[in-house]
Formats: C-alpha cells, sequence, structure tokens
C-alpha cells in the first residue's frame, strides 16, 4: 500500500470519526462509500467499518460519560446486539436497491422524530420511552443498518430523541451502545476473512482522532445545532445510500 492510500485511509477516517463524536453516529454511512470509492471491495469496506466503530465510539462515549443513560443503554444493548448479528449474516443476501429504500423511509421516520414533540405535540406525549419499545427499536435499526455494514448508530440517536431524551444524552448514548452492537457483528465478518488489515488500521487511527474531536465539539455545542446537524447528515446519508444503490 502506498503512501497516499495510507493518507487516504487516515483521512477517511478521521471525517468519520468526528461525525460519530459530534452526532453520536457509527459512521459507516459515512466511511463505507469512501472506502468503496477508495479502491476497496464493498464486503471489505463493511469489516473495516465494523472492526472501528467499537474503538471511535468508546472515544466518544468516554469523552461524554456523564450524558450516557446507562439503563436505557442496556435495553438498546440487548436488541441492537441482537439485530447487528442477523444483519451482519444477511449482507450481501437482500438487494442494494430494496436495503437503501428501507433505510431512506427509516431516516426520514427518525428524522421526524427529532421534531415530534413540535410537529404533533399530542402524538409525541403518547410515545412512551419503556423498555420493551427500545428494545425492538434497537433490534430493528440495527437489523437494517447491519445488512449494509453499519451498526444502528446512524439512527440511534434520532431514535432517542424521538424517546423524548435530550439531544446531548442521546448521542452520548448511541456512542456508547455502538460499541457493544458493532463488536458483535465484527466477530461475524472476522470470522468469513473480510478483514483488510492494514487499510483498517490506517481508519481506526484517524477515526479515533476525529472522535475525540467531534465530541469536544458536541459537548459544548447547544442543543438545536446539534439537532440540525444531526438531521442534515440522517438526509446526506439516506440520500448517498440511494445514489450508490442506483
Amino acid at each position: 500500500m502506498s503512501l497516499v492510500q495510507i493518507i487516504i485511509f487516515f483521512l477517511i477516517g478521521l471525517f468519520a470519526g468526528c461525525m460519530s463524536g459530534m452526532f453520536g453516529i457509527g459512521g459507516g454511512g459515512i466511511r463505507i462509500p469512501l472506502l468503496n470509492l477508495a479502491g476497496l471491495p464493498l464486503l471489505g469496506a463493511f469489516a473495516i467499518n465494523i472492526i472501528v466503530i467499537p474503538f471511535s465510539s468508546a472515544v466518544g462515549a468516554i469523552s461524554q460519560r456523564r450524558n450516557i443513560d446507562k439503563d436505557i443503554a442496556l435495553y438498546m444493548v440487548a436488541g441492537g446486539t441482537l439485530g447487528s448479528v442477523m444483519g451482519a449474516y444477511l449482507a450481501g443476501l437482500i438487494p442494494t436497491l430494496t436495503l437503501a429504500i428501507i433505510f431512506v423511509i427509516v431516516s426520514i421516520i427518525t428524522i421526524l422524530g427529532i421534531y415530534l414533540d413540535r410537529i404533533a405535540p399530542e402524538f409525541s406525549r403518547k410515545i412512551t420511552p419503556g423498555s420493551k419499545n427500545i428494545v425492538i427499536g434497537s433490534f430493528c435499526l440495527n437489523l437494517i443498518t447491519g445488512v449494509r455494514g453499519g451498526s444502528g448508530g446512524a439512527l440511534f440517536s434520532p431514535f432517542l430523541r424521538a424517546m423524548h431524551f435530550d439531544i446531548h444524552k442521546a448521542i452520548a448514548t448511541s456512542l456508547f451502545v455502538t460499541i457493544f452492537t458493532a463488536f458483535a457483528a465484527a466477530a461475524i465478518y472476522w470470522h468469513r476473512g473480510n478483514i483488510i488489515w492494514l487499510p483498517a488500521l490506517c481508519v481506526l487511527a484517524g477515526s479515533m482522532i476525529g472522535a475525540r474531536i467531534g465530541s469536544k465539539i458536541s459537548l459544548r455545542a447547544k442543543s438545536f445545532w446539534l439537532e440540525i446537524g444531526l438531521s442534515v447528515l440522517t438526509v446526506a446519508l439516506a440520500s448517498l445510500t440511494v445514489y450508490k444503490a442506483l
């Protein structure tokens, strides 16, 4: 691997890690298409993304540990881990365009969830963040994102916001949960031999530095701007998913 390639993989990790730490996402929606464009096979990009997520998420979670809701996180880990494992097994079996359409629909729903208390306050009050809703929601989100090499983190923060969580708490809890859900899926890719280690280490180094930078920005940012940024990023990732599928 040339020096230019090493720098490219590092910068991909740096950018995705920054977005991960800032918004509580896994970063796969950014890393996977960029790694694919950089010349890696799709399953290889999936595998590197899943390997990187636990470490970059851990950096972000440690930085924002005071905002983690540990009780809710346990339910999310339970549902999300099962969804991640099933998604990893199914990766590559479901048509890409079908996955893209499902992902876009779920993304739109989760974005509406961020502002649900303002768009439909009566309906919003009927939504309860009970353990059953958290487990089922986490399972479904991880299953959907898992089949495309993700960890569920891209949709966890909007999902928790819809469940009436403060945006800072939603981001921190999402980062914490993705550590465990990604580790579960990583074991599947490792067993299949999909991991290309040198690019993975370059991306990992960049992602951990980026996650630290993004977390510092997130802690200082106002809730309004985090909600706007998360909404824009979710739309961008959904649009990129459709573009890659066509």
